[in-house]
């Protein structure tokens, strides 16, 4: 209405009602991890990027914490809670480097789900205990120079020996992958490789692995590696799920990894929205900013709904295959898009700058923009 001066309301400024999956119970636990990144965590993040890497101790003080442990069964150490593991997700994109945020998730998300999920009671004793409790850390190894998106073109190869499997090949681009004390580890089982013969294996840092971490863009505070195994010798113990059915388990482990993303583009979102109507309140803007703004708001709540929807048809134990991938798609560049816009109405200097680097990573990672549309194309019946 001509006259009336209508202020924008973030999160902060006005608590609403918990959006399902999520209760009051959740929101109340929001604010207690929020606190906790607040404290321990945003403010090293500028030593810890100039650093190219975070200390280990932080693993164990979120196990401390129980954080690791959320989504996993309370007879491991863990809280048996999927919202509560989301909640985290969306959260640490409040610690001021999505390297810290990609290296903690690559743990808690990527690497020790298919352990709780295809691991044998020992291997979940031997693996998951520990690592839900900060003591050990692991790290998924999938992709390789060669082999990316697709998974089939897999080379790394197992071969059978007495007692067990001696691996040889590398593997590009592991999140995690310098200080994983395991690797859980994709290999071709067969000659030809491909869908029907892969497998993984549990493999322990030790004689024949080498890591080396690579130069890139964003993400500085997370170690990222290149890595070769020169003959590694693996007991057959360590097979993670059935041999030459690891393709599955890598389809498998890609809904919750697609979810962790969409879920941290939303915070990323959240948190540049919420500093930059802040900002707003303290410059003189225009009605292009308020107009700006209006639009990221609305891109953040159109996809906070498809990243909660999916969410809700992934904990209620449904074929997810098809929200999970929507969501995924389009909350990357998305992010990107609202953290640009912002930074932008904030000016040089604008905090946001690291963040906005960072989000470049996610049209691509756990799976490019390309490979969910063939997904969602596949779905259609196309």
């Amino acid at each position: 209405m001509p006259g009336v001066s209508i202020p924008f309301l973030t999160d902060r400024q006005a608590p609403r009602r918990p959006i399902p999956p999520f209760t009051d119970s959740h929101e109340q636990f929001r604010v207690s991890v929020r606190e906790f990144i607040e404290a321990e965590l945003a403010p090293h993040a500028d030593e810890w990027e100039a650093a190219r890497w975070f200390p280990n101790e932080l693993f164990a003080r979120l196990g401390e914490l129980g954080y690791i442990g959320l989504k996993f069964p309370r007879q491991y150490g863990g809280s048996d809670d999927v919202a509560a593991a989301a909640v985290l997700c969306e959260e640490l994109a409040r610690c001021g480097s999505g390297g810290v945020a990609a290296g903690v998730g690559a743990h808690i998300g990527i690497a020790l789900p298919p352990i709780w999920r295809f691991g044998s009671e020992s291997q979940r004793q031997r693996y998951l205990v520990p690592g839900i409790r900060g003591e050990l850390v692991a790290a998924l190894a999938i992709t390789e120079p060669d082999a990316g998106s697709d998974v089939a073109s897999i080379r790394t190869a197992a071969r059978r020996v007495d007692g067990g499997y001696v691996v040889n090949g590398s593997k590009m681009f592991i999140t995690g992958g310098c200080r994983a004390d395991v690797l859980v580890t994709a290999v071709k089982t067969t000659g030809d490789g491909g869908h029907h013969g892969l497998s993984f294996l549990i493999v322990e840092r030790g004689e024949g692995v080498e890591s080396r971490p690579i130069e890139k863009l964003g993400w500085h505070a997370s170690d990222t590696a290149l890595l070769s195994f020169d003959d590694v010798f693996v007991p057959e113990e360590n097979l993670l799920g059935e041999e030459n059915q690891g393709f599955y388990l890598i389809m498998a482990n890609f809904q919750w990894e697609r979810l962790l993303m969409a879920l941290g583009a939303v915070g990323a979102m959240q948190v540049a929205l919420e500093g930059t109507v802040a900002w707003a309140h303290e410059h003189d803007h225009d009605q292009a900013v308020r107009h700006q703004l209006a639009e990221a708001a609305t891109i953040l709540e159109t996809r906070r709904a498809m990243t909660y929807a999916a969410l809700r048809c992934y904990m209620n134990g449904q074929d997810a295959v098809r929200e999970v991938t929507i969501a995924k798609l389009a909350t990357q560049r998305a992010a990107f898009e609202v953290l640009d816009s912002c930074m932008q109405i904030q000016g040089e200097g604008s905090p946001l700058e690291r963040a906005v680097r960072d989000a470049r990573l996610g049209p691509i990672g756990g799976g490019t923009d390309e490979i969910m549309k063939e997904i969602l194309g596949r779905s259609l019946g196309l």
